[in-house]
């Protein structure tokens, strides 16, 4: 009889893959991929493993790295719900530019545990320094709104 996999497998399942699609494979690929996302080795082996999940604060490292969607991560890490970020993605392009703070972004969307507040409000920080560095003034919102 085949267990249900734990949510560290099912991260693991997706994020290994994508790594070595990215690179990260053969000889010194967990070195490498922890000197790429800051991660610890023993991090790295125990993502690998599907024993641990990493720390909230480096899966947008891990996204970068790996070409995958932070919304993805943030689902399979247990951070967000199916529906929360579903939700997120039917957001209509006016409301991208609300008033509405990250705290209250997480509110409105249940993030309570501290760990997946930490990430969601970091993720945020990081999208809001990518955005200031490709700024494209006839694309303003475009990446929230399709996230």
């Amino acid at each position: 009889m085949d267990a249900t996999p734990t949510r560290a497998q099912r991260f693991a399942a997706i994020v290994v893959p994508a790594a070595e699609r990215a690179g990260y494979s053969g000889f010194g690929a967990k070195a490498r991929f922890a000197r790429d996302t800051g991660m610890t080795d023993s991090s790295v082996t125990r993502l690998w493993q599907g024993t641990a999940l990493p720390e909230p604060r480096f899966f947008t490292a891990i996204a970068d790295v790996t070409h995958l969607n932070v919304g993805t991560l943030l689902v399979e890490g247990g951070v967000l719900t199916p529906e929360s970020l579903q939700s997120l993605s039917e957001t209509d392009r006016s409301q991208v530019r609300s008033t509405l703070t990250p705290e209250e972004a997480a509110d409105r969307l249940g993030i309570n545990d501290e760990v997946g507040r930490e990430m969601f409000l970091a993720t945020i920080e990081r999208l809001k320094r990518l955005q200031g560095e490709t700024e494209d003034p006839a694309d303003r919102g475009g990446t929230a709104a399709q996230m």
